[in-house]
Parts: C-alpha cells; structure tokens; sequence
C-alpha cells in the first residue's frame, strides 16, 4: 500500500491525480501538466518532494566515514555547502545518486532517492561501522517542498528574513520560514533557480499553504510528478533507474567527474572504478530531438541502418523546445543516422548537446 506525503489531503483538495510512486502515493499532476512545466520556466511551481530520504550521520568520524561509504570527498565539504555524489557498489555500480549537505563539522544529511533511501541507509551503516560516527535515518520526520523557478526567490523572500541572495547553488542555511524552523537549500531538479525546504511533517501543510498565498502574485502553481519529470529532462539531469542503475558505473553515465581518486584513503568500488575510468565506454548517453512529432519512450530501441545500436532511457515532448526529446544510451561512434523505433516506425533522431534547456542567469 502506497504511504502517503503530510500534504496528501492538500492534494486531494486541489484534485491532484495521484499515484504510487516508489511506494509513495504521489501527485502526478493537478491539472495540466504542460501548465505546470510552463510555469516552472517562467514563474515558480510548488512540488512535495516528502518522498526523498534524509539521512543523517553524525559523530567525530562522520566525514571520514562518507568519504569511505561513497565516491565524494565529503571532507572537503564545507559547513553550509552541498555536493552531488553517488554510492556504488563493490563493482562499480551505481546504487543511487545523493545530494550530501554538511551541516557542521560533524554533521552531515545525505539525501537519497525514495526508491533507494532505505538501502542507502543500510549500506551507510554497515560501512560506518569501523567509524566513530552515528547514521541516523530520520527520513519518516521530515517533509521536502521545493519551489522552482525564476521567480522563486522573490516568493520565498516574502516569508523569511533568511539571506535568500547570499544562498550560493548548492548549499544550505537553517532558517524560519513563516515562522517555521527550515533547512533552506538551493540545489534543484529542474534547471531553474529554486529552493527546498525540509521541515517537520507538521509544519509541511500550514507552510505549504502560506507558499501558495505567497506566490499567487507571481503565477506560482502546484506542479506535480509529470512536470518535475519534463523538467529535469529538459535539464538533462539522470533520474536512478532510468538513466543510472546497480549495472551503469558513474562513467557509463558521463558522470566520472564525481569519482574522487584523489582523496585520502579507500572507498567501497574503487579499484572496480579505477580499472575502467580510462576504457573508451561502450556505449554513451547522449540527446535525441525527434524530428517528427511522435515520442520516443524508456525503452525503445535506438537504431542505425535498421540495426539496433541503443536505447531510450526518458522521453517526453519537450514544452520549451516544441519538440520530443529523450535521454538514451548508444554505441560509441553511432553519432550520425540514428532512429528510434517507436511500434515499428523508424522515426529520425538529431543528436542534441545537453542539456537540452539551459536557463538564462
């Protein structure tokens, strides 16, 4: 049975369509979802995220510990910032991928995917074991609302004296948020400005209530799954289980920059990692523009000359481009001629440098 977010009855007031979504029942869309996408672009939209993991390890060794458990150099983080960073397995495989917030010296929330966080948190605890330090999953006492946008900050700067503009991307600062204590970070999904606030379960109704009040002027709506979807397709950015997964190593995924080899000491998947960093991948995740209306899908075979040489990991008609997009792996030097069979039909694909979208900032 799917758990429901705090703001499942906000949802069912504002006649959300709701679905499970990694065992959460979810907001798939409120009304129109290419409305939501367009007002993510050009003035703010509002998602629950209450779905994602918070994970917190604490103690003296807490840094050390992370930088064991996962590929980051999490001691090189500094207090307030974030990084984006991956745990794999002893092969190499990508168990999910993880936004680590540093909170102090020896404090750290690990935020993780709401397919994964449970197993991220046992993977945590048995490689801290050698570590003085704690891993706590409080992922059941906090609720995630974000709002994204180019007009976010304003909306949000309504509702808190918090130093909105002095908030670098990637980083965080606790705060009240109409008067209720708020972990304000500034990461996003979606390739535009935007701000997330973890807060506890209680406060998540009455603060989301006050967002919307807020944002109203400024064309803010609710935007569910479906736009969120669209969005970080848009931006290019992978989502575990499409894009990445326990069979793609961060590099199979052009996301090698995250491997830090250079940090002191081992980590769980190094060697796997250092005996393919410098392999030419056989296959690379690239772009695809249709060049016809018809949308190529997870799943479907990218081919050339009629053999099959990929496959669509995401796709979606893309509301900013006008046209459909998608996300798949290919064969390396399959740069040229390539198609998607979408029910038979050999519909031609461009090969677009990512991200598709890139906001003006």
């Amino acid at each position: 049975m799917s758990r429901p977010t705090p703001l499942r009855d906000v949802h069912e007031s504002l006649g959300a369509t709701l679905t499970d979504f990694a065992g959460w029942l979810m907001p798939l869309r409120y009304g129109s979802e290419s409305a939501e996408h367009r007002a993510v672009r050009e003035a703010a939209g509002l998602f629950d995220l209450s779905h994602m993991g918070e994970i917190f390890v604490t103690g003296p060794q807490a840094a050390a510990a992370l930088d064991y458990a996962l590929v980051g150099n999490m001691s090189a983080v500094t207090p307030g910032r974030a990084r984006y960073t991956m745990i794999v397995n002893e092969r190499g495989g990508v168990l999910d991928d993880l936004i680590v917030y540093r909170l102090g010296d020896e404090e750290f929330m690990v935020v993780a995917n709401a397919s994964n966080y449970e197993k991220v948190a046992g993977e945590l605890e048995n490689r801290s074991k050698a570590y003085d330090a704690v891993v706590d999953d409080r992922s059941q006492q906090y609720a995630l609302i974000a709002v994204q946008g180019p007009r976010s900050q304003e909306i949000l700067a309504t509702l808190t004296d918090a130093d909105l503009a002095g908030l670098k991307y990637y980083a965080g600062l606790q705060g009240l948020v109409d008067g209720r204590q708020a972990l304000i970070a500034r990461t996003g999904y979606t390739g535009e400005d935007g701000f997330e606030l973890f807060v506890a379960n209680q406060d998540a109704v009455p603060l989301w209530h006050a967002l919307v009040a807020a944002g109203e002027p400024y064309g803010l709506k609710p935007a569910g799954l479906s736009s969120r979807d669209t969005l970080r397709l848009e931006a290019g950015m992978p989502l575990y289980g499409n894009e990445l997964s326990a069979e793609l190593t961060p590099f199979d995924a052009g996301l090698g920059r995250v491997v830090k080899f250079d940090k002191p000491g081992d980590f769980v998947g190094r060697s796997a990692l250092e005996a393919v960093k410098d392999d030419p991948p056989r296959r690379r995740l690239v772009g695809l523009v249709a060049r016809g209306r018809r949308v190529p899908r997870h799943g479907y075979p990218v081919t050339k000359d009629g053999a099959v040489v990929g496959e669509v990991t995401s796709g979606a008609p893309s509301q900013t481009l006008g046209k459909p997009i998608a996300l798949a792996y290919v064969d390396t030097g399959a740069d040229s001629g390539l198609a998607v069979d979408i029910r038979g039909s050999h519909e031609p694909m461009d090969l677009a440098e990512l991200p598709f979208y890139r906001r003006n900032k």
